[in-house]
């Protein structure tokens, strides 16, 4: 693979620069500590913000209103970290003591989780941390199907195997780390040994053996969760190159930022600045006073250059993925109703050329895309439309959506609403493409168990 090529190449260019500055190393690591920390529990559902995770592991911060749960995840994990760093310098091996005291140290304390039985009734189970599981944590799949792990009975040999493997793996003199590192992550998901954080652990122990060999760890962003679960269930179905080459990439997107780093460059990716202001902004103007802002065309352009203009922008760049299964696609961009554009590239200029020569703005934006009879042969033909709403009140501005394909007929919901002083972050951006975009993806799913279910 060329990305295996590239990560070798670059792994060499950041040898060349070793030994980093000890400052210069601490500040990349902190960055690498800090991502890790937020997305890979975000990833599992933790609800703490970067911000917040920051604010917890650099002050000690807590987050109001936030599970107390979740605050101890966040710390758990970034123990586990540190302690891996540390062990990484001392050269320990890998064994399964090693990997329970791991699960020790991230979960903390026992705790109970909703479970069922085997014959389907709701049940509390006891979550022990360090402890193999002692019954099973099949899943069910989208389609219905149960995915099965390794069952209690065959943890002990199954993570005996693992084990044996990953040593012998590790010494032979034409190994690649990346493939090992990235095999081990999938080995070990696929037991399932534990009956709570396994994805966490899985994620960790793969950047323990990358770390081994002189690698940075790989960060998989929770922003890229649907596509780290695709190339997952690829693997589940035996096509394991695509994981492989999905780590590959997050690791060179690693590589470079500590190459940035030990050149003594910014280390900060583009989102990682925009967070950073966004939150100071908000800061100033909501903190200490009531802000009563009401509409007007001034502020309405303020929001469309800071708000709107991006979400369009990315709500057409996720749209076009959906394009090469349908003969044809329309985005149409409108405001107050009218559409006077005929491009996608003249959609944003047009619209906002509108507020401004409107005396008190506009009420309604309406993002739409329309995709047009499906060109897959056996689904039938079908048409598709994705929808955004954004709605200006006097002090407010709302973003809706509605629920499916089937827009004329379904009444649109509130996503969130922002008084004019407040901007979209990227992350809310980003969560209002990807509902509509996993709107799109389930519907197609539902199409393709339709068909299947009909020619049974």
């Amino acid at each position: 693979m060329e990305t295996l090529t590239k990560a070798e190449q670059l792994k060499n260019e950041l040898d060349a620069l070793r030994p980093l500055n000890a400052e210069a190393e601490a500040r990349i690591m902190q960055k690498f500590r800090l991502d890790w920390n937020y997305h890979s529990n975000n990833l599992e559902g933790n609800s703490l913000t970067y911000g917040e995770t920051k604010a917890l592991i650099l002050f000690g911060i807590t987050a109001q209103g936030k599970p107390l749960k979740d605050h101890f995840e966040i710390t758990g994990h970034n123990e586990a970290i540190n302690w891996i760093l540390d062990v990484v310098k001392d050269k320990m091996s890998l064994t399964e003591t090693f990997v329970r005291q791991l699960n020790q140290l991230l979960l903390k304390e026992p705790y109970y989780v909703d479970a069922k039985t085997a014959d389907g009734k709701l049940t509390k189970r006891l979550v022990t941390p360090g402890k193999y599981k002692t019954e099973p944590n099949h899943v069910l799949t989208v389609t219905g199907e149960t995915f099965y792990f390794a069952t209690p009975e065959e943890i002990p040999a199954k993570m005996q195997e693992l084990i044996e493997w990953f040593r012998k793996e590790k010494e032979k003199p034409d190994v690649n780390p990346i493939i090992l590192a990235a095999l081990f992550h999938y080995r070990f998901i696929r037991i399932h040994p534990f009956d709570d954080g396994n994805g966490r652990v899985a994620r960790i122990l793969m950047n323990f053996i990358l770390m081994q060999f002189g690698y940075p760890p790989v960060i998989i962003k929770t922003e890229d969760k649907e596509n780290y679960y695709a190339v997952l269930r690829l693997a589940d179905a035996g096509e394991i190159e695509p994981f492989i080459e999905y780590i590959t990439e997050n690791l060179i997107r690693s590589l470079e930022i500590m190459i940035r780093g030990a050149k003594g460059e910014s280390i900060e990716e583009p989102e990682d600045l925009d967070k950073e202001v966004a939150l100071l902004e908000r800061k100033i103007r909501t903190t200490g006073r009531e802000t009563e802002i009401y509409r007007s065309r001034e502020v309405e352009l303020e929001v469309f250059d800071n708000s709107i203009e991006p979400l369009i922008s990315h709500f057409i760049k996720t749209c076009e993925k959906f394009d090469r299964f349908y003969t044809e696609n329309k985005f149409t961009l409108f405001a107050d109703g009218d559409s006077s554009h005929k491009t996608k590239n003249d959609a944003i200029s047009s619209v906002r050329e509108k507020i401004q020569q409107s005396e008190q703005g506009i009420f309604e934006i309406q993002l739409t895309y329309n995709y047009i009879a499906f060109n897959q042969v056996g689904y039938g033909n079908f048409n598709f439309t994705s929808q955004i709403f954004i709605t200006f009140d006097s002090r407010v501005y709302r973003v809706s959506s509605v629920p499916d394909h089937e827009t004329l007929e379904k009444s649109a919901f509130l996503i969130f609403q922002k008084i004019y002083l407040e901007q979209m972050s990227q992350e809310q951006i980003e969560k209002i493409v990807k509902l509509k975009a996993n709107q799109h993806k389930r519907y197609i799913e539902a199409r393709f168990e339709q068909i299947n279910n009909v020619t049974k």
